[in-house]
């Protein structure tokens, strides 16, 4: 018999297809349809730091007060207490009615008071909790040592504040890239490599910034695959990989390269909840075919330590792909 399941966040999952934080994670009824659909698991749509610091502040205010000061704050702390309580009941509702282990989530760039809400998560019944942390490395006078005690102050916090395992899903613009990668591990339960971000793009016709194309492309995979390759040996916990991951050889590619699960969302907006159904039905195909029963049995087989070739991981250069063209 052909086994699906693996081990995540010391979480038992039957697929190591998860659904990503998505628009298809925000309501109960997309869960369900997530997990019918034969997702191990799913990582919910995120709240954000600022929404629940914006809940926060707006209880410290009314407190001083002992009253509103009008009726636009009241209407104010109303929406942003809404919101937070809503993901909460999310969380709870979900857990009771998908079946399969539900994962919150939070966007982040500070260690602020916000890290408290780590423990009204863990209340609602949540398996875990996934910090999706993108600090731009954008001013001139912060240097990656300062940007990385950022990092390392967040995981602190959150982890002072709850017991449930802690996912940090991250960025690839680091400076020392796989000795960062490999302490960051030591803090936490796993790596989610690599996370995305609004991109801007300019109209050139109306002279506007606005949001670029934030979907993924299959060609993006690559840079997953190099570091999950690489780090396979070297990180203490789990690595999930996500970006450009739109099929099932994608998934085996990543399971291969060392990955103990895959996470989706740009092939769910773009072929539903069915593209699960089918990337677990290639991977069962694709297993039996090379005789594994297990995940474990392949997973990590091409990864640094385990190619033949280990250097095609690191190497920058095009010389080989493009020596034959322009001729």
């Amino acid at each position: 018999m052909t086994d699906l399941s693996i081990k995540y966040l010391g979480l038992t999952l039957s697929s190591p297809v998860i659904a990503g934080s998505s628009d298809f994670t925000a309501s109960v009824k997309q869960v369900v349809e997530m997990a019918n659909a034969g997702a191990g698991a799913v990582v919910l749509k995120s709240v954000f730091e600022e929404q629940i610091l914006m809940e926060i502040d707006a209880q410290r205010t009314n407190n001083m007060f002992e009253s509103y000061t009008d009726n636009e704050n009241h209407v104010a702390f109303y929406t942003r207490q809404h919101e937070v309580q809503a993901y909460l009941d999310l969380i709870r509702d979900a857990k009771k009615q998908a079946g399969i282990p539900v994962i919150a989530s939070i966007h982040c760039s500070t260690n602020d008071s916000w890290v408290d809400f780590a423990k009204e998560i863990e209340k609602a019944g949540a398996d875990a909790i996934e910090l999706n942390i993108f600090i731009l490395p954008s001013h001139v006078n912060e240097t990656d040592l300062m940007i990385t005690d950022r990092y390392m102050d967040i995981i602190g916090s959150v982890k002072k504040s709850t017991r449930l395992p802690v996912a940090l899903k991250v960025h690839h613009y680091f400076t020392g890239m796989s000795n960062f990668m490999v302490n960051l591990s030591w803090q936490s339960n796993a790596l989610v490599l690599f996370n995305r971000f609004f991109n801007p793009d300019i109209n050139i016709d109306t002279m506007t910034i606005g949001s670029g194309d934030n979907f993924s492309q299959p060609s993006e995979n690559g840079l997953v695959l190099r570091w999950i390759g690489i780090l396979r040996p070297h990180v203490k916990g789990d690595l999930a990989a996500t970006t450009g991951i739109h099929d099932g050889a994608a998934v085996v590619k990543n399971l291969l390269a060392g990955a103990d699960v895959v996470q989706i969302a740009t092939a769910l907006y773009k072929s539903g909840p069915g593209v699960i159904t089918r990337m677990n039905d290639f991977l069962k195909d694709w297993m039996q075919a090379n005789n594994y029963q297990k995940i474990q049995d392949f997973r990590g087989k091409l990864s640094y330590a385990g190619a033949k070739n280990p250097a095609l991981y690191e190497r920058a250069q095009f010389m080989k792909y493009f020596s034959g063209l322009g001729r």
